[in-house]
């Protein structure tokens, strides 16, 4: 019970914290942002409410996917504002973003209270989104980072995308693992073939 609420503990406050490191770096928000804010406002409610996992990864590997999953947004924004990069298309790249905060938002909503950051068992979504793929809040990721790097980019941000795919690909299995104990994990994985990308992965 103590680690349970350690561990909402912590994702409230890097939620909360979160939260204000985007109202922050963020001079003007747009939809996207206002969205995200609202994702923030939900997690922090999540947080509170959420039930205690069946079974958690604490393996050393899926702390550090995760702050790289946490760190390496804000370190593309950082880096930019200290060296800035090229422009490729700012139009389709704010269309990018806005679809990905509106499919994170949507998949959110679907998760609910089975929310979670580190690799666990709450429950098993299966409905919304994730009917499509099985990993809809990850494919929301990756269409933000090609959105904001469509903005503005340049080496070093591409690389930090690179590196946070790669721990996103690395949660996509840790969270199957785990997933597989679930009675109905079976069953939705032979329906729902793709990971990630519709008819590909």
């Amino acid at each position: 019970m103590l680690g349970r609420r350690l561990a909402d503990l912590l994702l409230f406050s890097v939620t909360a914290t979160e939260l204000v490191i985007l109202f922050l770096l963020t001079p003007t928000f747009t939809i996207a942002d206002w969205i995200y804010v609202l994702q923030h406002l939900l997690v922090l409610g999540i947080a509170l409410t959420r039930p205690t996992p069946t079974v958690r990864d604490y393996s050393i590997a899926s702390s550090t996917a995760v702050i790289i999953a946490y760190a390496y947004p804000y370190a593309q924004v950082i880096y930019l504002r200290a060296s800035p990069g090229y422009v490729t298309s700012p139009e389709g790249g704010l269309v990018l973003v806005i679809l990905a905060a509106g499919l994170s938002l949507v998949t959110l909503l679907t998760l609910g209270r089975l929310f979670g950051v580190r690799p666990a068992v709450r429950g098993l979504a299966t409905s919304g989104p994730y009917r499509f793929v099985r990993h809809p809040m990850y494919l929301s990721y990756i269409l933000a980072d090609i959105g904001y790097n469509l903005q503005e980019w340049n080496f070093v941000t591409v690389l930090l995308v690179l590196v946070g795919w790669a721990a996103l690909v690395y949660r996509i299995y840790a969270e199957e693992r785990l997933l597989a104990q679930h009675s109905g994990w079976c069953g939705y994985a032979a329906s729902v073939r793709c990971r990630l990308f519709p008819g590909l992965w």
